[in-house]
């Protein structure tokens, strides 16, 4: 009777150390909520100004608008071998300068090619984003990034599908500018669990 009864007792007490405890953890998560600050009017149309209106990002994808023809070099698995061809690109700012258009033609496997690009640089996240689509498939590429002026290098990451088992795999792209009339552009493609390079590109403005 004396064993039932304290371990009666242990049990009344835990369960109140718990609950205590559960007390003292919904009190801190409480405390540690913030209210949302509530932006006035005014501060709402200054950050609606500030992401709407093209700055120094802009300006400089504008700087590669022009005519460019391009060698390049595409690799459509990891072993096979280079295949080379060319290309043209034609870049103009759209929208008031805030985004970048790119149309590309040019010859794929025999066959004549042409894609469309968009370029961004979003204010408000600070990062840059490029979209890509083409008349070699149905989907879209997204990709996002950052430039490092150091290097003058815009290197982005995102998805596409992997046409063989329809589902997303990892891309990666660096554009380098060499100088004002010359740029490097390499891809990468994870796919099946092994990264390996895609295409290899280099663009020179049309003078």
């Amino acid at each position: 009777m004396r064993k039932i009864f304290f371990t009666a007792l242990a049990f009344t007490a835990f369960v109140a150390c718990r609950n205590e405890d559960k007390a003292k953890t919904s009190e801190a998560a409480t405390s540690m909520v913030q209210p949302e600050k509530v932006m006035t009017k005014a501060e709402q149309d200054k950050a609606w100004m500030e992401y709407m209106t093209p700055g120094s990002a802009h300006e400089l994808m504008a700087r590669s608008n022009g005519t460019w023809e391009a060698d390049i070099t595409m690799w459509m698995h990891p072993d096979s071998p280079a295949v080379k061809t060319k290309g043209v690109a034609v870049y103009r700012s759209i929208l008031g300068g805030r985004y970048q258009e790119g149309v590309h033609t040019g010859d794929m496997m025999g066959m004549p090619f042409e894609g469309r690009s968009i370029l961004a640089f979003d204010n408000a996240k600070k990062v840059w984003l490029s979209s890509w689509i083409d008349n070699m498939g149905t989907g879209m590429m997204n990709m996002e990034g950052n430039y490092d002026e150091g290097t003058k290098t815009l290197s982005t990451k995102g998805k596409m599908v992997d046409p063989t088992t329809g589902k997303d795999c990892d891309v990666r792209e660096t554009v380098t500018w060499l100088d004002d009339n010359t740029q490097k552009m390499e891809m990468y493609c994870n796919m099946h669990g092994r990264e390996f390079k895609t295409m290899e590109l280099t663009a020179r403005r049309k003078k």
